[in-house]
């Protein structure tokens, strides 16, 4: 026998009905879905283990929706909160600056731009307060041109 289930989903009508909508649907987060289909699933009285086995998904996913569900209500329990992330460090503006820099002809003594130098010299011209090499290589790697292509791809000829 399975473990005794610590959150019991108790769905009202309205509830029931809009879950039962987002799953008849069948457009939308395939996520979402699946976790309609766990609370609908969950309130006919069904086992985490049948739950996991009937539509594919781990036990530990069947109980997080429940857990998530009896202590944050239904659209917690369908949808991911909000990931939180450091914005970003440069914005555009200073993106197209150093992507300005690395188009333009390289410093005296040099037949090309190097990634170390162009960070060197977007410190040194105060485009940036400070930039790693690795950030100008990926701001860089972003654009769609080609610092060392003889075509700036816009035509074949």
């Amino acid at each position: 026998m399975g473990r005794p289930i610590q959150y019991a989903v108790v769905l009202s009508a309205e509830q029931a009905q809009y879950l039962k909508t987002i799953t008849s649907k069948g457009s939308g987060k395939a996520r979402v879905m699946t976790r309609a289909r766990i609370l609908l699933l969950s309130h006919q009285g069904s086992a985490d283990l049948e739950i996991s086995r009937a539509l594919g998904v781990s036990v530990q996913m069947v109980r997080a929706t429940r857990k998530h569900f009896v202590l944050g209500g239904l659209d917690d329990a369908l949808f991911d909160a909000p990931h939180t992330g450091r914005p970003a460090k440069f914005d555009g503006q200073e993106r197209a600056a150093i992507t300005a820099l690395a188009c333009s002809d390289a410093p005296k003594g040099h037949s090309q731009w190097s990634i170390r130098l162009l960070a060197d010299k977007a410190v040194e011209l105060q485009l940036v307060e400070g930039i790693a090499p690795s950030t100008v290589f990926y701001i860089l790697k972003k654009t769609k041109s080609s610092r060392i292509a003889k075509s700036n791809g816009a035509s074949r000829s």
